[in-house]
């Protein structure tokens, strides 16, 4: 165990256990904020940054989120929340018009939830980029160059989800601390991404 790590004599909790406390505050946070629904990215996407921050030895606290929160709500956040629910709604008319048994069914349903899927890795791996903070255009052009390039980072941000709806459904109080971990692991994921381009290139 490193300097950093090691607990004061009489110390219970040690810097981990506070780090998990603070995911499931930011959780909490990142909930509430997304309950208008239009606000879920920038909820998300604070979420994601104030986590990363940990790297960097700054709180991820709720009053950091929320200070985060104040500096970046603008309308382009808005207009990427209005999109995203626009993209569901579309999404579940989609797979609701295969159900009434259109010719060729099976198959639309089969190409429209590939396409959601597709559409929620990009999103959520978007949100976990340190663009998304000033500029959603440049943040989801890479998050969809890094959903080709990096499958298995997708297939972990899709088991991250998955997750995040078990615990909900489990337990609904859940809900409200879900996204705490899932942006943590959203954010995870990125570093891990970037961290292994940063290896490849000093190569």
């Amino acid at each position: 165990m490193s300097a950093g790590q090691a607990r004061e004599t009489g110390e219970i909790f040690g810097p981990r256990m506070t780090l998990f406390a603070d995911v499931l505050s930011v959780g909490v946070c990142t909930a509430l904020v997304s309950l208008p629904v239009v606000t879920l990215p920038a909820a998300l996407s604070t979420a994601c940054a104030v986590l990363r921050g940990a790297r960097e030895d700054q709180p991820a606290t709720a009053g950091r989120y929320l200070a985060v929160l104040r500096q970046r709500l603008r309308a382009g956040d808005l207009a990427a929340g209005a999109l995203s629910a626009a993209g569901v709604l579309l999404l579940l008319a989609d797979l609701a018009l295969a159900r009434a048994g259109l010719p060729g069914a099976p198959l639309f349903a089969a190409v429209a939830a590939l396409i959601g899927t597709y559409a929620t890795v990009v999103g959520l791996r978007a949100c976990a980029r340190p663009e998304s903070l000033t500029d959603w255009r440049a943040a989801v052009r890479e998050a969809a160059r890094d959903s080709v390039r990096d499958v298995g980072g997708s297939g972990l941000v899709l088991l991250a989800v998955a997750a995040a709806a078990l615990c909900a459904w489990m337990l609904l109080p859940l809900a409200f601390l879900a996204p705490g971990p899932l942006a943590l692991a959203l954010t995870a994921i990125d570093v891990r991404l970037s961290s292994g381009v940063s290896r490849t290139e000093s190569a």
